[in-house]
């Protein structure tokens, strides 16, 4: 579906080493609507996303030098931007590996231009706002995958569906679009035992994903609100995850 023109264009930073890959990603993004910033190596690619302003990163993995995979991990020592990844291996382990380091879809060479826009498409429908980073995109949020908009609470965590912003008693915890989904998939049914392919469903709805990309996901989200001093998830052995107790009621550790 083609981009509101009533909108500022989000802008998607294409990161690819073979010029003409880049040129046909850069002409069919561009004929929907978006503006295109391109870098043929990994550190062209984090300077320019550092300078702000980038809604979606499409990063080939197999870049030269830094490549993908460090790319994305200096990416996500910072910033929550949703990134496409692509890849000339259709391998589970390069799957896995960039899902697991906070990518947000997994494409494989060759594939469709046309393929490609509707997944970036896809990817910020989930994904409103792309924060924090440096210069948030202008212009009001595309609508919320999760209707209504507004604050979700659960004893001291607190869940922003519009920004896409989760904080611990006040304290913001930075969560990837995926890690938000899932933690919010988790806060709006706080009694419900969510199995892992539910999970899967909810977090990556437009990626092949294994068990072990949402056990790798729910690490994340523990360790990062460990670090502000909270637990919000629940493992269920055998079944899968839940809400943890937030409010004074009781439940299994």
């Amino acid at each position: 579906m083609p981009q509101d023109r009533t909108l500022p264009a989000r802008c998607v930073l294409v990161v690819d080493d073979d010029p003409h890959i880049s040129e046909v990603v850069e002409y069919a993004l561009s004929s929907a609507g978006f503006r295109v910033v391109t870098s043929q190596d990994g550190e062209g690619a984090v300077r320019i996303a550092g300078e702000g302003g980038i809604d979606l990163v499409v990063l080939d993995i197999n870049l030269p030098g830094r490549d993908g995979m460090w790319v994305l991990r200096t990416l996500r020592g910072s910033s929550t931007v949703p990134v496409i990844l692509l890849s000339a291996r259709d391998e589970e382990l390069d799957r896995v590996m960039g899902l697991t380091l906070g990518g947000d879809d997994y494409v494989t060479k060759p594939f469709s231009p046309r393929e490609l826009v509707a997944r970036v498409e896809a990817v910020l429908r989930r994904n409103p706002a792309t924060g924090p980073g440096p210069a948030p995109p202008a212009g009001p949020p595309a609508s919320p995958p999760t209707p209504p908009p507004g604050l979700l609470s659960e004893g001291p965590l607190a869940l922003d569906r519009e920004a896409m912003e989760a904080s611990w008693d006040g304290a913001r915890v930075d969560l990837t679009p995926t890690e938000f989904r899932i933690l919010l998939a988790l806060a709006m049914k706080p009694g419900k035992v969510f199995s892992r392919d539910e999970l899967i469903g909810l977090a990556s709805p437009d990626a092949a994903v294994s068990d072990r990309v949402v056990d790798s996901h729910i690490l994340h989200i523990r360790k990062k609100f460990q670090r502000a001093g909270g637990e919000v998830i629940q493992t269920r052995h055998g079944v899968g995850y839940r809400l943890a107790p937030l409010a004074g009621d009781c439940g299994e550790g």
